[in-house]
């Protein structure tokens, strides 16, 4: 009797246990370039995020205009509201 229980008991499928994989977290170009970002308020009225200095440069009329540069959006310069 003791072995045909322990015979039934070894024949049954015992389920593995296998901890799930963590889920990776995608990687994209905004996630990179987080720090040392700031906004500005573009010429066109809208917020724009940019990473790079603003510089000063001349206008086809003589004048300077003041841009942002290197913004998430992808444009390397964004011309600023003054």
């Amino acid at each position: 009797m003791k072995v045909l229980t322990l015979a039934l008991l070894l024949s049954l499928p015992v389920a593995q246990v296998i901890p799930p994989k963590p889920l990776r977290q995608p990687i994209t170009h905004n996630t990179k370039r987080s720090k040392g970002g700031r906004w500005y308020l573009a010429a066109t009225g809208h917020a724009v995020y940019c990473y790079g200095p603003v510089m000063t440069v001349p206008r086809a009329n003589g004048g300077l205009q003041k841009v942002a540069t290197f913004c998430r959006d992808g444009s390397a310069v964004v011309p600023l509201k003054e």
